[in-house]
């Protein structure tokens, strides 16, 4: 059987034709021609069978066929908060494999240890549209624009709330088991940091703002394999 192509139109349900980059991919790669049928994904949560009504270079108009409303695949908000790392493509890797894995939101930190002050997130979140229609995500994740660690941890966050840390002179909980608790099942903030882990007065600072501090096992982790391996436990642990 065919594998079925996904476009992302953001607008889909009010709008009439693919954006231009979807629409030069359609026509230019993999050729579609009207009466040609699609999937539509809007990247909050609703599917669309389309048919193309006009095929041109530049232009893809089509028409709704059938709509098809998602369920979510887990419970609560997933929220990964990571310091971006120094080359931008061991970031993007973990983006693109955290969009597969699932997560809902993504937010960037400037930590006193960041080797990374500036996030551009255009290319990113390019990156994260590409990974959302290749994985059939029926939700696309959110990136937020890089904010100082201080003003994140300081910001209201409903459900369970971590950091990630490698200090042992601090008390850390196994972040896993933490999450495997049915019983607090809700939305969850993951804080991981940077090549030089947080500073000992950003973890201080995390758990007065009501994040526990965590463990994420025993191996030392690069900052992108640490974010994944947030993500990944919160999806096992949050999984319908």
């Amino acid at each position: 059987m065919k594998e079925q192509r996904f476009f992302y139109v953001p607008d889909a349900a009010t709008a009439n034709e693919l954006p231009t980059e979807e629409a030069m991919h359609a026509m230019r790669v993999l050729r579609l021609r009207s009466g040609d049928e699609m999937m539509l994904m809007d990247g909050r949560g609703v599917y669309y069978r389309a048919e193309i009504t006009l095929a041109a270079t530049h232009h893809c108009l089509y028409r709704i066929v059938e709509t098809l409303p998602q369920q979510p695949q887990w419970r609560g908000h997933l929220h990964l908060a990571i310091a971006p790392t120094k080359m931008m493509d061991r970031m993007e890797w973990m983006l693109e494999k955290a969009t597969e894995i699932g997560v809902d939101e993504v937010s960037f930190l400037n930590c006193h240890n960041s080797e990374r002050k500036v996030m551009k997130t255009v290319r990113a979140d390019k990156i994260v549209v590409a990974a959302t229609k290749q994985s059939h995500k029926a939700w696309k994740p959110t990136l937020n624009e890089m904010m100082p660690f201080n003003r994140f941890i300081e910001q209201p966050r409903e459900g369970r709330k971590y950091i990630a840390h490698c200090y042992d002179e601090i008390v850390r909980a196994d972040l896993f088991t933490e999450l495997r608790r049915e019983s607090e099942q809700a939305d969850v903030t993951v804080l991981i940091g940077p090549e030089g882990d947080f500073s000992p007065e950003e973890v201080s600072k995390a758990i007065k703002a009501g994040y526990k501090s965590v463990s994420l096992g025993a191996s030392r982790l690069r900052t992108e394999t640490a974010g994944l391996s947030a993500v990944m436990m919160m999806q096992l642990a949050q999984v319908k």
